[in-house]
């Protein structure tokens, strides 16, 4: 059976294990090791993920499934950690290296992106140059620029990519038969209908990204926008966002006062039918609501006419893992095409693979193909027709306390 153990139990815990990593083997060393050799060194040993515990599909996902075929195939024990913010984790890890612990770290494994993977970087705290060594990372499209690239920071081997999502919107049918289809029709409909609206308070993972959508908006389109982070154009688009937000907040749940904190917490007041819209950076989370019960059945996803932001998430090795083996062996059994196909299966979690699954032939290809979706979740074509892209982290970083500064604090 895997393992599971609190945020502070486990950081507590893994930093008294003995690593057979620190034995002996140093960095440069596993780098320049055979696969095979890493796997034996690997085998018997352990690997502490620390990941974000908010879905109980993606926790039984990842204990039960990951952890049962990493403990046969490997005798690799599995313990995940859940935190409530990735955030959490960096923390503890740059806390380690301040504190001066170089090789013996609490955590193995991160599920990580955007802003949290570029203050990794700019912290000197990230494994890197090992992904050509796992034999699974064949299956990843480097070149396409989505994956080459986290929120807009090149990977250059520091990350691997574990799934894809975008942004989708969905609506109780019995409160709202037809919904707004785009940014601007939103923004009319809030305003006509009050009390029947509201997001997650930024940095809420899904909270900040609706507010993106809006200064998207606000910018006149993502295009609009330089790669790089521009002060001047920050503080243009970011002044109109405000006072769009601002401008709806009486129209919001209980007149915008307060905001849910996450959306788990959203998710609950849709399904006490308090408001009518929720939505989700992962759109199958609507089919496995709908399954378990916690969302109605006449909850319908919907994709917007004028797009929706969609990225790729990935686990990345911190620099003082003493599991860096075990790390990698995790890793690429995630790569996996039956790992990945298991992941899609729409009462497993529904998530869009990470690895080009046309490289994917046979069986296991054919297995994927045949996938049945929820008839409730948007099709993934329908929201790839207008996929927006994301910001580069220091966009995003300033939007988020913008919007607790002039909205959340108003």
């Amino acid at each position: 059976m895997t393992g599971f153990c609190t945020f502070l139990a486990c950081a507590t815990l893994a930093l008294l294990l003995p690593s057979k990593l620190v034995a002996g083997t140093t960095d440069d060393a596993l780098l320049q090791m055979g696969w095979d050799e890493i796997v034996e060194l690997a085998r018997g040993g352990e690997v502490n993920w620390f990941m974000w515990g908010g879905s109980d599909e993606i926790n039984q996902y990842v204990s039960d499934y990951i952890g049962g075929l990493l403990r046969d195939r490997y005798d690799i024990v599995l313990n995940r950690v859940g935190v409530s913010d990735t955030v959490e984790v960096v923390n503890l890890v740059l806390g380690e290296r301040e504190a001066g612990n170089l090789d013996d770290g609490a955590v193995d494994l991160m599920w990580i992106n955007g802003e949290n993977f570029r203050t990794m970087l700019q912290g000197d705290l990230v494994f890197c140059g090992y992904p050509d060594l796992l034999p699974n990372n064949v299956l990843v499209d480097w070149d396409n620029p989505a994956i080459a690239n986290d929120f807009g920071v090149p990977v250059n081997g520091c990350e691997v990519p574990w799934s894809t999502a975008q942004f989708a919107f969905a609506h109780n049918t019995a409160l709202v038969a037809q919904p707004p289809r785009s940014i601007p029709e939103l923004l009319v409909w809030i305003r006509e209908n009050p009390g029947l609206f509201t997001y997650p308070a930024p940095p809420d993972f899904n909270g900040s990204v609706f507010v993106r959508h809006v200064f998207y908006h606000a910018a006149g389109g993502v295009e609009t926008l330089p790669d790089a982070f521009d002060q001047t154009r920050f503080d243009d688009v970011a002044a109109r966002t405000w006072r769009i937000l601002n401008g709806i907040e009486p129209s919001l749940w209980r007149e915008g006062q307060t905001y849910p904190a996450t959306i788990a917490a959203l998710d609950q007041l849709y399904a006490n039918q308090e408001v009518a819209i929720t939505f989700n950076y992962e759109p199958a989370t609507i089919g496995i609501g709908i399954e378990n019960g916690s969302l109605p059945p006449t909850t319908q996803g919907y994709a917007m006419t004028d797009g929706t932001i969609g990225n790729t998430n990935y686990t990345l090795i911190p620099f003082n893992s003493p599991n860096k083996a075990a790390a990698m062996v995790l890793q690429n059994l995630l790569l996996s095409p039956e790992a990945q196909i298991e992941k899609a299966q729409p009462g497993v979690w529904g998530a869009q693979p990470g690895i080009d699954m046309t490289q994917v032939k046979g069986p296991l290809r054919a297995a994927f193909d045949a996938t049945e979706r929820h008839p409730n979740v948007v099709p993934v074509e329908d929201l790839a027709e207008t996929v927006l892209p994301e910001l580069q982290a220091a966009w995003i970083t300033a939007i988020e306390q913008g919007w607790i500064a002039h909205v959340g604090n108003n």
